[in-house]
């Protein structure tokens, strides 16, 4: 089935051993795909095989998978689940074909939306490579994905938050501060979203029940999730803790998830004990699924494939099992994979226009670890930048430093600035919810209250001297 792409250009005839060697040297260049090996060896080698990529008709993805069917349960899902109806408006495209029609007004949101699943993520991995950053802009913006459980995610110039109150002791007090700085803020919509420091069942049940109490406790329409291993939410849920979302972090390739500690069937048996809870008001979707490119290289589970190919190919699985929320933790793995601000912009606007295109409420980790070449300028600008391209959600961290994880993100400041300057506004709930508390004089203009809502008095009080988990609940 495999077979050589050639591409000649002048004199010189440039070959490509197949389908997976073609996409990797057409990516634009990071530092993952040259630790990988599967670099264009020149910019002139990339632009040829963008070139030649651009030429492949879309059906070939159909028949040449690039990693074999009979290994991989991920190809097994993308080949099995295609639609061919969904397809056959798009089937006669070639990759520069899907293009240009992308960038037409013929790509209405709602064309976009019926066709989504027909493309698979090799055909969205294709695509990308050839576009510019304002394409990738361009046509996400025009991708509506809208899910819901206690509030609405993902409607039109709406920019929800993830608050991450985490603590490197998983403090009840520290948490419980960090997440009343988050609502003061206005941050909080998308989801409350503790990482645990420790990493059990009895601690995930803990930090469940304080985020529950204090949910219940303010009638906050949102939804609570405790970051730990599938299986452990598994357990909790057993055990009857409150579950609202749950939460595991996904790659491409099944090695890279057996990697992870689970398959297909662990996610699908996860999905169905939390619908069984029936803990939504607004909706039903509870799972919620982080990917990040470089996973599966540094899993050592990337077949020769690359970084964004394999990264694009999570996007099967995060799909199969409709997710409240995605997110690309963008910057997080290292500069071994993604090197400075330059290729973590670019990552960004790359994996969240292939997570709508496919149809997932993707948002993004705007993030970089101490040791890359980045600093909070270019935070900013893939910030702003996502923020026009209808980015569902980003995080909302207390001074943009996650003191528990040790890197830098966005903080509840950096959502306001991205609410006011692009004129979006939290989940309609949410909006709602935070000019009740008095925490927002106008929230759809991200205006904040001068005094401390009365709601909220009590319970500020109370946190430097209380040492329960439940201090900010019974405030």
């Amino acid at each position: 089935m495999h077979k050589a792409y050639r591409y000649s250009l002048g004199s010189k005839t440039y070959e490509f051993r197949n389908l997976a060697d073609l996409m990797a040297r057409a990516t634009p260049a990071r530092s993952g795909d040259r630790l990988a090996g599967v670099i264009a060896r020149s910019a002139e080698e990339r632009a040829v095989a963008q070139m030649a990529l651009a030429e492949v008709p879309l059906k070939n993805f159909l028949n040449e998978v690039l990693i074999p069917y009979e290994q991989d349960e991920v190809t097994r899902l993308i080949i099995d689940e295609h639609d061919a109806l969904a397809f056959a408006p798009i089937s006669h495209f070639t990759v520069g074909d899907f293009r240009n029609w992308l960038l037409s007004d013929l790509a209405s949101s709602d064309m976009l939306a019926s066709i989504r699943n027909g493309i698979t993520p090799e055909m969205a991995a294709a695509v990308s490579k050839i576009m510019r950053n304002q394409d990738l802009i361009l046509v996400a913006q025009k991708c509506r994905v809208i899910t819901a459980f206690r509030s609405t995610i993902g409607l039109p110039k709406r920019l929800a938050t993830r608050l991450q109150p985490n603590h490197p002791t998983d403090d009840m007090n520290g948490i419980a501060a960090s997440i009343l700085d988050g609502l003061l803020y206005g941050s909080g919509d998308a989801v409350i979203g503790i990482n645990p420091a420790t990493d059990n069942v009895a601690q995930a049940t803990r930090l469940m029940k304080l985020m529950d109490e204090v949910i219940s406790k303010y009638e906050i329409p949102t939804q609570s999730c405790v970051l730990t291993h599938v299986t452990n939410t598994l357990e909790c849920i057993e055990q009857g803790a409150p579950v609202d979302l749950v939460f595991q972090s996904i790659g491409g390739t099944e090695a890279t998830n057996s990697s992870f500690g689970f398959n297909l069937a662990t996610l699908a048996e996860a999905e169905q004990a939390a619908l069984s809870l029936q803990r939504g008001t607004v909706g039903n979707n509870v799972m919620y699924f982080e990917t990040g490119q470089g996973s599966a290289l540094s899993a050592n589970a990337h077949h020769g494939l690359d970084q964004q190919t394999c990264e694009t190919r999570a996007y099967a699985v995060a799909r199969k099992f409709n997710p409240l929320l995605v997110n690309t933790v963008v910057g997080f793995i290292g500069p071994e994979y993604l090197f400075d601000g330059k290729e973590i912009i670019r990552a960004g606007l790359e994996d969240h226009f292939c997570a709508k295109l496919l149809g997932l409420p993707m948002g993004c980790d705007v993030c970089y670890t101490n040791h890359a070449e980045a600093d909070q300028n270019d935070m900013d600008n893939l910030l702003t930048l996502l923020g026009a391209a209808g980015c569902s959600f980003v995080m909302g961290i207390p001074g943009s430093d996650d003191i528990m994880l040790n890197y830098q993100t966005t903080s509840f400041h950096d959502a306001l600035y991205a609410r006011r300057v692009l004129d979006l506004g939290p989940s309609p709930e949410f909006e709602a919810w935070l000019e009740k508390m008095q925490i927002m004089s106008n929230a759809a203009g991200a205006c904040l209250n001068d005094a401390l809502p009365p709601a909220f008095a009590a319970s500020l009080k109370t946190l430097p001297a209380g040492n329960s988990a439940s201090e900010v609940s019974n405030g």
